[in-house]
């Protein structure tokens, strides 16, 4: 959790609001089909629904109050893999920053996934 204070108080951020973030700005990105889970019983990566989005992230809290972001998400077939993560790497960063004020250090893009058709 990360406080953030205030002349009026403390407002404290949650790992929640992080990856609900993170995940709605990373699937409207260009190329993103979706974000990933794996499946604990047979290995394979799962394209989640928008509304489950936030578990394709991983949100750690660093000690300088910072925050670094893990996606895994699924890309359409044919898009430049570097761009697409570029992108996602810019927007995540720049959207939560602007929306809770807390700076992210690191965002890493796994792309787990490739879909065709």
């Amino acid at each position: 959790m990360i406080s953030h204070k205030t002349e009026s108080g403390t407002v404290l951020v949650g790992e929640r609001v992080y990856t609900d973030i993170a995940g709605t700005a990373t699937s409207k990105c260009f190329g993103v089909k979706g974000m990933a889970a794996r499946s604990m019983r047979d290995g394979i990566y799962h394209l989640l629904r928008r509304e489950s989005a936030s578990k394709g992230v991983r949100v750690a809290f660093n000690d300088d109050g910072s925050i670094d972001i893990n996606l895994h998400i699924i890309v359409e077939h044919g898009v430049n893999l570097t761009a697409v993560g570029n992108s996602i790497i810019s927007e995540v960063r720049y959207v939560v920053n602007k929306t809770t004020g807390t700076t992210v250090r690191d965002v890493n893009v796994h792309i787990d996934s490739i879909t065709v058709g």
